[in-house]
């Protein structure tokens, strides 16, 4: 572990859609030589071995690295002229190197593996920026459909292509990997090899051990490593705080309190908030809906003193959905996956889908 989890220092709020910096290379050598140095970091890199499948991201990446065997395809595709491009040879930097480097406007040439610490300094700059939002995520009561949220928001932005890390840390709750339909899929680990599906990973307590949750340092690693690795972390946090819990609201660019729209909800959800409130200043409600006695959205953000996040109709096909092992929010559809996109979207994490 390099440094604890902490609160980044981007404005709330700002776009964060996140780049990263681009590979482009067929010399395999190369290749591993430039893993190498980024893992370091640590820090992720999208690789593509020629221009026209790099094209895409070559004007967004934050920084693009061509080595100098496919530079000339690169030449002959067309590529736009940007600042930041970095090209890299192996060994000795010859004339042809140079006349390289010119043509495909790279501001430095980078021998590797003489060059490694310059090309580390500079890749060293992009950490902070790559790191992926945190988002915590509570219930004002019990059941009031917080994991539910928590493994939609994650599944949501798996399906956008962001890669996302849900972290259960309610000891007492069913589970995310349930909420996800994951019951097959077992372990606690971090980092390469974390348990998991596509582009959403999971650390779930354990079910064997009850009431047992996360602890201090394992909530540090999740949101440190994760927040590194991936573009989202979602924690899904027990109304009792612990420390780890604690942890994660400090460390978290928004927190959600879920709500039933019922009266009862409102007043429990009251006493969650005041615990949670010296912890964060990024609280936000998600209001779920039926309301049976009527109770309105604006009324409960007035009497709760909190801003909206957004509003949750009711969704009949939901729980049997969940019985049968589907995950939330896994049709795209409904109004669940529309208030999970839009929280994404509100959080700088563009889905690409409109909601």
């Amino acid at each position: 572990m390099r440094a604890a989890a902490r609160k980044r220092g981007r404005r709330r709020g700002q776009s964060v859609r996140v780049h990263r910096p681009l590979l482009v290379t067929d010399d395999h050598e190369l290749l591993d030589d430039v893993l190498g140095i980024a893992a370091e970091l640590p820090l992720d890199l999208d690789v593509e071995t020629g221009p026209e499948r790099a094209r895409g991201r070559f004007a967004s990446a934050p920084i693009v690295l061509i080595g100098d065997a496919v530079a000339p395809a690169c030449v002959r595709a067309g590529l736009p002229r940007r600042a930041g491009v970095l090209l890299l040879t192996r060994g000795h930097v010859a004339d042809r190197v140079r006349v390289l480097a010119e043509a495909v406007g790279a501001d430095h040439i980078v021998p590797i593996p003489d060059g490694a610490g310059l090309l580390l300094d500079r890749l060293a700059g992009l950490v902070d920026a790559q790191r992926g939002r945190i988002l915590a995520v509570l219930g004002g009561r019990g059941g009031a459909g917080a994991s539910i949220l928590a493994a939609g928001l994650a599944v949501t932005a798996g399906d956008a292509g962001l890669r996302s890390l849900l972290v259960d840390a309610d000891p007492l709750g069913g589970g995310v990997d349930l909420a996800l339909g994951w019951d097959d899929v077992s372990g606690l680990r971090l980092g390469d090899g974390l348990p998991g599906r596509g582009a959403v990973g999971v650390l779930s307590c354990d079910r064997a051990a009850p009431g047992t949750g996360l602890t201090s340092d394992a909530m540090v690693a999740a949101l440190d490593i994760g927040s590194r690795a991936r573009d989202l972390v979602v924690a899904d946090l027990p109304r009792r705080l612990d420390d780890a819990a604690v942890l994660a609201l400090r460390a978290a660019d928004r927190v959600l309190l879920v709500v039933p729209a019922e009266l009862r909800a409102c007043v429990a959800a009251s006493r969650v908030a005041a615990t949670v409130a010296p912890h964060t200043d990024a609280l936000q409600l998600v209001v779920r809906h039926p309301a049976p006695g009527g109770l309105r959205t604006r009324q409960i953000a007035q009497s709760l003193g909190l801003p909206v996040a957004g509003t949750l109709r009711a969704e009949p096909d939901l729980p049997r959905r969940l019985e049968l092992g589907d995950p939330p929010t896994g049709t795209g559809r409904g109004p669940l996956a529309a208030l999970c996109r839009r929280i994404l979207d509100d959080l700088g994490l563009a889905t690409g889908v409109a909601a």
